[in-house]
């Protein structure tokens, strides 16, 4: 993840290991991997947010996630007003809030492991984790529950989370721009300036007094 979000991190960090050199030589070196779990977990509270507009092209259905009221399903086909995504940053790291451009609806995890669409994503059960994986796929684990991934079936059914691996094709999925619609109307038509003429002005011309002799 680029922006804002990425560089208060290193800003962060930065001080964070300005201040351990400033304790001494015998000071442990900072655990990089450590620091970075446990900013990663925290909710950014003060960076601007990062809004991204994308689908998530299944790779076991070939076909897009959508949000239908609370119906989640990868039957979508490219450019469907219902599989366009806004997808907002919550931290530092990658995690994630997708929501639904068109049903407005938050895509969440149950404690069951089902997807599910909700009007409201505050709780952590509608936050995953993006992971970018060797082959150039992402994954997105629940931020609730461990281990759990979004997942679905060849015929876009959503799977029970608790039976997915990260290794599962069924987790797997590729970012695609949205091909449809422009999102506001006459965006395609181009705006022309009208360009007002102003009569110009005269300078008055200054009265200049009679010089008297003295």
């Amino acid at each position: 993840m680029y922006g804002i979000n990425q560089r208060s991190f290193y800003i962060s960090f930065h001080f964070f290991v300005v201040w351990c050199h400033a304790q001494g030589e015998n000071h442990p070196s900072p655990n990089f991997n450590q620091y970075v779990r446990e900013q990663g977990s925290l909710t950014d509270q003060l960076s601007r947010r990062q809004v991204r507009v994308y689908q998530l092209y299944s790779r076991t259905s070939g076909k897009h996630v959508q949000i239908q009221g609370k119906k989640v399903a990868a039957t979508a086909e490219d450019g469907n007003s219902f599989a366009k995504l806004y997808v907002e940053t919550d931290t530092f790291g990658s995690r994630v809030r997708i929501k639904g451009a068109e049903s407005g609806r938050y895509l969440c995890m149950n404690r069951r492991g089902k997807l599910v669409g909700k009007a409201s994503g505050r709780g952590r059960d509608c936050i995953f984790t993006e992971i970018v994986l060797e082959n150039n796929y992402t994954a997105f684990q629940n931020a609730k529950y461990k281990g759990w991934y979004m997942a679905f079936s060849r015929k876009g059914r959503p799977i029970k989370a608790s039976k997915t691996r990260e290794n599962q094709r069924e987790v797997h999925f590729i970012k695609r721009l949205h091909t449809g619609p422009l999102p506001f109307p006459n965006t395609d038509r181009l705006k022309h300036f009208e360009f007002i003429s102003f009569p110009s002005a005269r300078r008055a011309k200054r009265n200049r007094k009679p010089h008297t002799a003295p």
